[in-house]
């Protein structure tokens, strides 16, 4: 019995690292496209759209049935807010430092745990409310950095990112229904969005190789690993693969474009990440115990 549990652990570990590797791609290769971000917006989630659509005619074809796509009004709610985080992310993206849009977006766990106090009655534990205390502070010193250099657009997009995403979960938890494409499909609003606002002379994305591979591969990739993970892993372990980004995609970012993040980002970060990693570690710890006390 102990070799099946390892087994499936070791699955979902990987699954988890390789979705936590394709999302800390997505800024670099937005930015390695060098385009107006009307036009990426466009391409990016055009291209999703597309390659899900291919997906789910062959998971049509391999099993007789159509998948759950969006179920009900709960689904068409979170895909809207999905929809939104999408054109809020990337105007975070054109208006502030990578740092700091990956840190503040870092805070989206936190927001998760506020709403479902709200709104599901699931009270969050005193680790999880001292956790967002520091956070706060955390993400304060970096939006007050922000607002000193001019960035104060770009970490309230950031900001407003974190909060729709956890919005977005917290309906697909109050919902109980299978929302895996939900988040794919939803793509469609920010093509829409930004092919309407790309100017008249047409797209303007100098390589478009980037964002192709970044919208047909890396964000399904992404998306698919990151929710499939839940299945083998516990939720803390599976939320600190999500941490793969906001540490990872600024030291791309800095390797290739040579963007040092500013002092109070990077103070600020550090805060963020360490609680972070702090409350998930203490959850997994935490979690075979009940089990245990519960048989």
């Amino acid at each position: 019995m102990t070799l099946p549990l390892l087994s499936d652990h070791r699955k979902g570990l990987l699954l988890t690292t390789i979705g936590g590797l394709a999302l800390s791609m997505d800024i670099p290769l937005v930015r390695l496209a060098h385009g107006d971000m009307w036009s990426i917006l466009g391409m990016r989630s055009i291209v999703t759209v597309s390659v899900t659509l291919l997906i789910i005619c062959v998971v049509r074809y391999v099993k007789g049935a159509w998948p759950t796509l969006v179920p009900g009004r709960h689904g068409i709610a979170a895909g809207l807010l999905y929809g939104v985080s999408t054109l809020t992310f990337l105007l975070a993206v054109f208006n502030t430092a990578t740092a700091n849009v990956v840190f503040i977006v870092a805070f989206n766990p936190m927001f998760g745990a506020l709403l479902s106090w709200i709104f599901l009655k699931e009270r969050p534990s005193a680790s999880t409310l001292l956790t967002m205390l520091v956070m706060i502070f955390g993400v304060g010193l970096i939006v007050r950095d922000g607002l000193t250099a001019g960035h104060m657009f770009g970490d309230a997009m950031a900001l407003l990112s974190a909060f729709i995403l956890a919005s977005a979960i917290t309906l697909g938890r109050a919902s109980r229904r299978d929302m895996g494409f939900v988040p794919l499909l939803a793509a469609v609003f920010p093509a829409v969005v930004g092919f309407a606002n790309v100017m008249p002379g047409g797209l303007t994305i100098e390589h478009p190789a980037w964002i192709i591979l970044n919208g047909a591969l890396l964000m399904p990739v992404a998306f698919w690993c990151l929710a499939t993970g839940p299945r083998y892993l516990s939720a803390p372990e599976v939320g600190m693969f999500y941490l793969l980004e906001t540490i990872l995609a600024p030291i791309w970012i800095w390797l290739i474009f040579a963007e040092t993040p500013s002092t109070m980002t990077l103070v600020g970060g550090a805060i963020l990440v360490c609680a972070i990693m702090a409350h998930s570690l203490w959850m997994v710890r935490k979690t075979p115990a009940r089990r245990a006390l519960a048989h």
